[in-house]
């Protein structure tokens, strides 16, 4: 399996306007129950029983990350709250009301470092990528365009 990609180009103003990057391209969304009826297939757990668990470890992440708990799932990562927030010129003058502007949770991938010293996130470990079929690519326009 790959994950496919499709090369896009930039026309942010700065330095990166003009060149050709890769942005991933996802095909479909998997759900709880998509998950489920893997899972169910790989072990002895039945369907209803994987839904159940799933369901009820998004309310019990959703009641520790509320208290400001950081939560680990092993073989999967660590999920925390954040706040975004604009500064203010003195401690006194900060106001949450004024100054935070909103919250956001970030996860953290569990990785391991490998035997050159480098961090591997554990599910990208052995991903490949190729190039998406579905679309037009930037390159066929080029040879289109050099063919002409």
């Amino acid at each position: 399996m790959a994950l496919n990609y499709k090369i896009y180009q930039s026309n942010a103003n700065n330095s990166t306007k003009g060149k050709f990057y890769a942005r991933a391209s996802h095909k479909e969304t998997v759900g709880i129950k998509e998950l489920a009826a893997v899972m169910q297939d790989n072990c002895t757990v039945k369907h209803s029983d994987i839904v159940a668990v799933l369901s009820e470890l998004s309310e019990v992440m959703k009641q520790e990350l509320q208290r400001g708990n950081r939560v680990r799932i092993d073989g999967l990562g660590i999920f925390k709250v954040n706040i975004r927030s604009k500064g203010a010129k003195t401690a006194q003058e900060f106001s949450a009301a004024e100054n935070i502007l909103g919250t956001r949770i970030n996860f953290r991938p569990e990785s391991f470092v490998n035997t050159n010293g480098s961090h591997i996130t554990n599910m990208l470990s052995g991903l490949k990528v190729k190039e998406d079929g579905t679309y037009e690519s930037p390159r066929t326009k080029d040879k289109n365009t050099e063919n002409v």
